[in-house]
């Protein structure tokens, strides 16, 4: 017992200079780490106060290199962006906008649709003048009174003149008229001036002549009306006359 008593006291104390030793020499891992974070910490808390100062630096520069006119600009920009009301109008112009080129394009292909439904028959109907024109030749080179087999020609005479007569309503019915431009003034859009006639019967540009009848589809022309015009006679000097017999 004695001899117990009188080791233990030798072996603590050399047990604890060793723990002393220790922890001098070796540090703990938790405690390397705290120690980097808290190095870590300072230099980021350093780095932020840096830049803020830096970024105060410079918005303080650049607000006087600016120009008055360029901070405007921004301002109006930024407020247009952010303003809702702007935004609406901006839409309900654009959708009316588009309203609008959707009703033209409805306009034009109801325009194009009727167009087709009217004149689809244009170049038939041309081609059927020419037989109206020969029943007209044939009924104009009758002559006033007939000789005495003129009882054998009244009933062909008169069925050509039915012929012709129903002939040109069928032509109106369906829209076609005739262009007779008889004592009015000379329209180009119309008539087809052929020759001029120097005359004092009517005045310059009338049309005095007919030489053809022309025909209009719907107001469309389909042959313009043949005709001669009228035009001054031209200044003579005492004595002189003007044959306009011929």
């Amino acid at each position: 017992m004695n001899k117990s008593q009188t080791k233990r006291p030798d072996t603590e104390p050399d047990s604890e200079a060793e723990t002393k030793n220790t922890t001098t020499e070796e540090p703990t891992v938790e405690a390397l780490v705290e120690a980097v974070a808290e190095d870590v910490q300072e230099s980021k808390t350093e780095g932020e106060e840096l830049a803020t100062q830096e970024s105060t630096v410079e918005e303080a520069t650049a607000e006087d290199v600016s120009a008055p006119g360029e901070e405007e600009l921004e301002t109006d920009e930024t407020s247009e962006k952010r303003d809702p009301e702007a935004e609406i109008i901006d839409l309900n112009d654009k959708l009316l906008r588009a309203l609008a080129e959707t009703e033209n394009l409805r306009r034009r292909a109801r325009k194009e649709r009727e167009d087709t439904a009217n004149y689809a028959v244009a170049g038939f109907a041309r081609d059927l003048l020419s037989v109206s024109d020969n029943l007209g030749r044939a009924l104009d080179t009758l002559p006033e009174t007939l000789d005495e087999t003129g009882d054998l020609l009244s009933g062909f005479v008169e069925g050509v003149r039915l012929t012709e007569r129903e002939f040109a309503n069928v032509l109106e019915r369906h829209g076609i008229d005739k262009v007779d431009p008889m004592g009015e003034k000379f329209n180009p859009n119309r008539h087809e001036a052929m020759f001029e006639i120097p005359t004092d019967d009517a005045a310059p540009g009338t049309v005095v002549q007919v030489v053809e009848i022309g025909y209009v589809l719907k107001e469309r022309l389909l042959r313009a009306a043949k005709v001669g015009v009228a035009r001054s006679l031209p200044e003579l000097e005492e004595g002189e006359s003007v044959d306009t017999t011929t």
